[in-house]
């Protein structure tokens, strides 16, 4: 936990000691880090509780004074082990952030800046004093952004106002205030009251000279039982306050540790409990339970209440703010959605560079343990996925969930990115209600360079993931019929149909559905619990051959239907697991998620009307199109590609049957349907204990404990739930469909070139609109949509194509 800046303890000369309570002033007051002085004595080598020292804990933490300590009173013991691990549901605790409310305040122009700097001119931090004792007066929102301006100009670190808002403002508030909530729940759960009991408690560290050189301040400290303990609300022990431990261990024998997290212990930090508990009993001769831990799941909840005009909103999964024009004022507005999943998105780095002195900052700056666990690194940005959606209703907007992974080693590999993150699934979701579902397809095959995916949904980002997608899993398949690398590939080419001595290649077509999502639909919201994802494989013939080439042509049915059962069995399954959970799908897996968001969403607008209700099936998806760094891609261009590795070859391999050398490519992702099972109310809440209560408080704690798991919940929601969105002005209004009922048909178009591949007249298989009872298996076509008429690429091309590329290199062909 973070303690109050104290000023150095030993300074040579009575101008430092001036200058010290300078800066102490100056920190305090503009937002400064705090600044470690060198000191000039040795290491501290012994300790000793400082006189008067700490103040009883209930009465610091506003309770009446308790007349005796109740027996009951404490942390329990693990009597197998150091850390006591609580497995009681992760509960709420709350801290004043208020300053979090003006996080709409842009950099102040040049009339800000003189107005901030007026009240007492050439004088920062007198400057800021004034300004804080009219704010404080008046009340009015307006003048404490006037302190907020006045504290940036004071401070001296030459940062920008974002970053210095954020990172520093924002920050000191945080550990202001959250150590000290954290600390007032654990006084009153743990009834860590009566005489016995003292918070910030001080031990003086001496060197071998006898002079003190240091502190150590614990949280609390229980007289009796004379336990020094420590409270971290992210769990994270540093390595300068273990090595002062160290020191007080030797030198006050008759005292324990324990050290209380909110969060769960990562194996790092019970290492160093561990550690400590072993170097401490080795002090005193084997005595054992010298040194413990106690791991109580608590969520961190902020009070902060949102200004209008000062308060910042974000566009994401905000249905009243999309606008064809894209773009909306910079600065506070009220049009959006508020929460932690939006703050921890925006103030990850964009790059890994940036993450890692995001990163470095913060855990310099946060002595008392207040970050979200992990710090603003602790998110895997790349795993978050939309994973609940409610509060749907004329004039409510949406509330919302994301889900995401922990990074296992954040302080060397943090994570970063959240903002495009946010954004790609925003942008999915609306994708998904624009657009009717016949055009969720898309599709690489030689023959058909005119049929890549429809129009409109290749100018989204949504589009953009499902054909990098079917690209990569082409990759993926030419490397898993790899006998040299698989088991099961060398069992395909073993049992093969053959030719002259040579095994067939699997000329099948391939694509990426859905499997029924796993769905809980509770409280007027739907949980996605699970989204798994399908690759079917199934023969195709296809015209498409490179010069040279040779293929199995006169395969039977039986034949064709053994290779694809054969490949179904042996190769599928690997490709199937990479693509629901190799990183290179995290895109893929993301739209998906958002893909069954938007089914529920068209199901309750179909029973009464929400805001969406003008976007869904509008067909208009300019609000939604391409955004950097992929604002210039083409689905022309992964077609070329894809054309660029039949040619070239993707993966090579000498099968033993001959010495020939093969390449395959195959696709197709169809998102057409989305199946989904609504798991009973029983076998929700036994599989998914406290599940609904992480989700509300996901949009209310940055950082929402799931049990104890690796896994972090972030959440958003319409500032006033319930009150509807206020546009905050009048931003350009959705456009409303065209035509509400079936799409039109293409217009024709003369033949295509096959070099220049486009829509050329986008195919329209027949779909069905959503069915209104609420059966999600059965939108979209009834057929795999965009691969009929052989929409899937053919993969007894791509091995042809090799040989003869190999050709030309050798010359000559071992036979």
């Amino acid at each position: 936990m973070n303690h109050s800046l104290r000023i150095p303890s030993r300074w040579r000369f009575a101008a430092r000691l001036a200058a010290a309570f300078g800066l102490a002033a100056a920190v305090t007051v503009t937002g400064l880090p705090a600044v470690e002085t060198a000191q000039a004595a040795g290491p501290p080598v012994s300790a000793k509780l400082k006189p008067g020292s700490g103040k009883r804990c209930d009465t610091r933490n506003g309770m009446p004074p308790a007349a005796k300590t109740p027996a009951d009173s404490g942390f329990p013991d693990n009597l197998t082990g150091p850390i006591h691990k609580d497995r009681a549901l992760p509960k709420n605790f709350e801290f004043d952030l208020p300053g979090q409310a003006y996080d709409g305040l842009q950099t102040p122009t040049a009339a800000e800046k003189n107005k901030a700097l007026s009240q007492v001119p050439g004088n920062p931090e007198k400057n800021v004093a004034a300004w804080k004792k009219i704010a404080d007066a008046s009340g009015k929102p307006a003048d404490r952004a006037m302190e907020i301006y006045a504290r940036y100009f004071a401070n001296k670190e030459g940062l920008n106002f974002r970053h210095w808002f954020d990172k520093r403002y924002i920050r000191n508030q945080v550990n202001n205030h959250k150590g000290s909530g954290f600390e007032r729940q654990l006084v009153r759960d743990y009834k860590l009251i009566g005489p016995d009991w003292l918070c910030e408690v001080t031990v003086e560290l001496f060197d071998q000279n006898g002079e003190k050189v240091g502190e150590r301040r614990y949280d609390a400290y229980n007289k009796a039982k004379k336990e020094f303990n420590e409270f971290k609300s992210n769990s994270k022990l540093t390595a300068k306050q273990l090595a002062n431990d160290r020191v007080v261990a030797r030198s006050m024998s008759d005292h324990t540790f324990r050290y209380t997290g909110a969060k769960k212990f990562t194996a790092g930090q019970a290492k160093h409990i561990a550690d400590l508990e072993r170097d401490v009993r080795n002090m005193r001769g084997g005595k054992t339970g010298q040194v413990r831990g106690n791991q109580r799941m608590y969520n961190p909840v902020p009070k902060t209440t949102p200004i209008r005009g000062y308060s910042d909103h974000q566009r994401w999964f905000a249905p009243a703010c999309q606008t064809g024009t894209r773009t909306m004022a910079a600065g506070a507005n009220t049009c959006g959605t508020r929460g932690p999943a939006n703050e921890r998105a925006l103030s990850s780095g964009k790059t890994l560079e940036e993450a890692k002195r995001f990163q470095r900052d913060a855990n310099r700056l946060d002595p008392r343990g207040t970050l979200p666990r992990g710090g603003p690194g602790g998110v895997d940005f790349t795993t978050l996925e939309l994973r609940y959606v409610g509060g749907l209703g004329k004039g409510k907007g949406m509330s919302y969930s994301m889900k995401s992974d922990q990074m296992p080693d954040p302080d060397n590999n943090p994570g970063f990115g959240g903002e495009v993150r946010m954004q790609l699934s925003s942008d999915a979701l609306f994708t998904w209600l624009a657009l009717t579902p016949e055009k969720f397809w898309v599709n690489l095959n030689p023959d058909q360079p005119n049929k890549v995916m429809d129009a409109k949904f290749g100018k989204t980002d949504a589009g953009r993931v499902l054909l990098e997608a079917d690209l990569e899993m082409k990759h993926d398949f030419s490397e898993a019929v790899n006998p040299d690398k698989h088991p099961g590939a060398k069992r395909y080419w073993d049992t093969a149909p053959r030719r002259d001595g040579m095994p067939c290649f699997p000329g099948v077509r391939m694509w990426i559905e859905p499997k029924p999502a796993q769905v809980r639909e509770e409280d007027g919201g739907i949980h996605i619990l699970d989204a798994p994802l399908k690759v079917s494989t199934q023969w195709l013939d296809v015209d498409y051959t490179v010069p040279g080439s040779t293929e199995c042509t006169d395969l039977s049915d039986a034949e064709k239907k053994a290779i694809e059962r054969s490949i179904a069995t042996n190769v599928m399954p690997l490709v199937e697991e990479r693509v629901n959970t190799d990183r290179d799908y995290a895109d893929l897996r993301a739209v998906y998620t958002a893909r069954v968001a938007a089914e529920y969403i068209r199901q309750q607008d179909a029973k009464k009307p929400t805001d969406f209700r003008a976007i869904i099936d509008s067909n208009d998806v300019t609000p939604w199109t391409l955004r950097d760094p992929n604002k210039d891609w083409t689905r022309e261009q992964v077609w070329n590609r894809y054309m660029d590795s039949i040619k070239k070859g993707i993966e090579w391999f000498e099968l033993k049957y001959g010495g020939k050398v093969y390449n395959q490519g195959v696709g197709g992702v169809d998102f057409s349907k989305q199946p989904k099972r609504n798991i009973p109310k029983a076998q929700f809440e036994a599989e998914n204990r406290d599940l609904g209560n992480t989700v509300t408080n996901s949009r209310k704690s940055d950082d929402a404990s799931y049990r104890d798991l690796d896994t972090v919940y972030l959440g958003a929601g319409p500032a006033d739930e319930g009150s509807g969105e206020d546009p905050g002005g009048d931003p350009t209004p959705t456009p409303t469909p065209s035509d509400p009922g079936k799409p039109t048909d293409p217009p024709s178009s003369p033949a295509p070139d096959p070099t220049t591949p486009g829509d050329h007249g986008t195919p329209a298989p027949p779909g069905n609109r959503p069915d209104p009872d609420g059966d999600l298996a059965d939108t979209g076509s009834s057929a795999p949509v965009g691969l009929i008429a052989g929409a899937a690429a053919a993969l007894a091309v791509a091995g042809g194509t090799l040989m003869w590329w190999m050709r030309r290199r050798r010359g000559t062909v071992q036979e």
